[in-house]
C-alpha cells in the first residue's frame, strides 16, 4: 500500500514534491478544426477530421446572438469581450443561444425586448403585439443570419466551437413550469397577431403557442424547415459548428425535434459537409430516454448535478449545469461530469445582463469557470481515445483510467486506487485554489492508499513514466 502523507514526508516516500500554479494556462489557439464527428475509438467525445478525441467544455450565456433588455433597443452585448472572457479561461465551447420573441419573457417580471436582429424581416405599418411592425415569415432578415455567420466565424478563429441553437422552448408557453412572468408567445412571429402570413401557430387558442414546437400546423413547420435550411446555407460551410434543435422545448416537442434532426442530416447531406447536431432535455419533466432513442449524435439530459451518471458511449453527453439545475454547480462539477465520460458546460449569469444571476467576481462563478479550463487542460494531456470512466477503480467511485493513466476525483480526505502498471509520476491538483503539487516514483499495478497534502476536494492525476 502507498500512503501520501503530509507535504514534508512526502518528500521521502515519493520523491520530490514541487507546488505550483495551475496547468491551465490558456495558449493563444489554433484555429477550431472540423467538422467534428463522434470519436470511433471513444464515442463519449468528437473527434477532429485526424481522429483526435476532443473534450467539450466552456459557459454560455444568453445575450451571446441577440441583443436582449429592459430598454428598446437593449445596449449592444460585447461579444468580443465574451469570446476573450473564454480564451482566458481556456474554454473551447459554447451554446450560441437564439430567442424566437421579439418581447417579453416569463423568467422576467420586468419588460424584456430581443428586437435585433430576429429572423425575419418587418414589414409595413400593422403593428404586432410588441408594438412594432408585423413580421413576413416569407422574407428572411439578412442582418440576422450575417451576425449568426460572423459570431460563428469569430469564436472559430480563436480555437472555440459553437452549438447553433436553432429554437427556444422558453419562446412559446405562456408559463415554463413555474415560470409565469411575462408571456413570450405575444411576442412571437408565429402568433397569428404579430404576422402578416395570417400564420397561427396556437390551434387551441390559449395563448400559448406549444403547437408551434410540434408537428400539428404544416404551415409552421414549412417555414421552420425552410428557416433551418437558411441556417444550414449561412453556417454550414465552417468547422467549428454544432447544431441544437432547440432549448427544452415543451413535452410535446419530441417528434418535431426528431423531425428537425432528421431535415438537417438529409440537407446536410446534399450538401457534402456533415456537422454533429444536439437534442437536449425537454422541461419541465424530460425523459432522458427520447434523447437516447432520437437521431441525435450529442444530448444534454436532465439529472443530478451532484452525482453524474457514468457515460457509456451510447451518445456523446453535453451535461449542461441549464438542465440539470439551472444558476447551481460548484468547483467539484466539471471533475466529476469530465471523469464520469461526460462534457461539462456551464450556464453561466456572466455580465447579469439579462436580468438573471450574480456578479462576475462571484467567488463560486468564478470557481466553476476556472475549473472546466482545468478540466480540458488534464483532457488534453491524457489519451482520451482509451480513457473510460472505471469508479469500480477506486473508492470515490470517480476514476477515468487506461491502462497507462488514471485521474481521480475524490470530494476530501483519503481514499484507494488501484493503479495503472508500471513506475507512475503526476501530480495533485486543488480545485478550490488552482495548484498543483507533484508526485513521482509511484509503484503502480496494485490498490494504493492516497491521502491528498490539502484539505477539502482533490484531484490526483497519475502517468506512467
Amino acid at each position: 500500500m502507498v500512503r501520501f502523507v503530509p507535504l514534508m514526508l512526502c518528500m521521502v516516500l515519493i520523491g520530490v514534491v514541487v507546488v505550483g500554479e495551475s496547468p491551465a494556462v490558456p495558449l493563444t489557439p489554433a484555429a477550431a478544426t472540423g467538422p467534428l464527428q463522434r470519436s470511433v475509438d471513444n464515442p463519449r467525445y468528437f473527434a477532429t477530421p485526424d481522429g483526435k478525441p476532443v473534450l467539450l467544455t466552456g459557459a454560455h450565456t444568453w445575450q451571446n446572438l441577440q441583443d436582449t433588455g429592459g430598454t428598446n433597443p437593449p445596449k449592444a452585448f460585447d461579444y468580443p469581450g465574451y469570446l476573450n472572457f473564454l480564451q482566458t479561461n481556456n474554454h473551447n465551447f459554447f451554446r450560441l443561444w437564439t430567442w424566437e420573441q421579439a418581447r417579453f419573457s416569463n423568467e422576467i417580471v420586468s419588460d424584456d425586448y430581443f428586437t435585433f436582429p430576429m429572423p425575419y424581416l418587418r414589414t409595413g405599418t400593422a403593428l404586432g403585439l410588441d408594438g412594432q411592425p408585423k413580421f413576413d415569415l416569407d422574407k428572411f432578415n439578412l442582418d440576422y443570419f450575417a451576425r449568426l455567420r460572423q459570431r460563428v466565424v469569430d469564436a472559430g478563429g480563436r480555437g472555440i466551437y459553437v452549438a447553433v441553437m436553432l429554437f427556444n422552448g422558453w419562446s412559446i408557453e405562456s408559463c415554463k413550469g413555474q415560470f409565469c412572468d411575462n408571456n413570450p408567445w405575444k411576442g412571437h412571429p408565429f402568433n397569428k397577431a404579430n404576422n402578416v402570413n395570417g400564420i397561427d401557430g396556437d390551434l387551441n387558442g390559449n395563448d400559448s403557442g406549444e403547437e408551434a414546437h410540434s408537428l400539428a400546423v404544416p404551415a409552421v413547420t414549412a417555414r421552420q424547415e425552410a428557416y433551418v435550411r437558411k441556417v444550414i446555407d449561412t453556417v454550414g460551410d465552417l468547422d467549428n459548428v454544432l447544431y441544437e434543435i432547440a432549448n427544452e422545448g415543451p413535452g410535446g416537442s419530441v417528434q418535431w425535434q426528431y423531425r428537425m434532426i432528421e431535415v438537417i442530416k438529409a440537407y446536410e447531406r446534399s450538401k457534402g459537409k456533415v456537422h454533429p447536431v444536439g437534442m437536449t432535455s425537454t422541461y419541465p419533466g424530460g425523459d432522458n430516454n427520447d434523447l437516447l432513442a432520437s437521431p441525435a449524435d450529442w444530448i444534454s439530459p436532465n439529472g443530478d448535478v451532484n452525482n453524474p451518471p457514468v457515460a457509456d458511449g451510447t451518445k456523446v453527453i453535453l451535461s449542461d449545469t441549464d438542465h440539470l439545475c439551472g444558476l447551481c454547480g460548484d468547483s467539484s462539477w466539471p471533475w466529476k461530469s469530465f471523469i464520469r465520460g461526460e462534457n461539462p458546460i456551464y450556464m453561466d449569469p456572466y455580465d447579469g445582463a439579462y436580468g438573471i444571476g450574480g456578479k462576475m467576481d462571484d467567488n463560486t462563478q468564478v470557481s466553476i469557470r476556472a475549473n472546466l479550463g482545468h478540466v480540458r487542460a488534464y483532457a488534453a494531456r491524457m489519451d482520451l481515445a482509451t480513457a473510460k470512466p472505471q469508479p469500480n477503480l477506486c473508492s470515490t467511485g470517480y476514476c477515468l483510467s487506461n491502462s497507462r493513466e488514471a485521474l481521480v476525483y475524490s470530494p476530501g480526505g483519503a481514499f484507494t486506487v488501484t493503479t495503472p502498471a508500471g513506475q507512475l509520476d503526476g501530480q495533485w491538483f486543488d480545485p478550490q485554489t488552482s495548484r498543483t503539487t507533484a508526485v513521482s516514483g509511484i509503484h503502480g499495478g496494485q490498490a494504493a492508499k492516497f491521502t491528498p497534502p490539502f484539505t477539502g476536494a482533490a484531484v490526483l492525476y497519475l502517468k506512467q513514466q
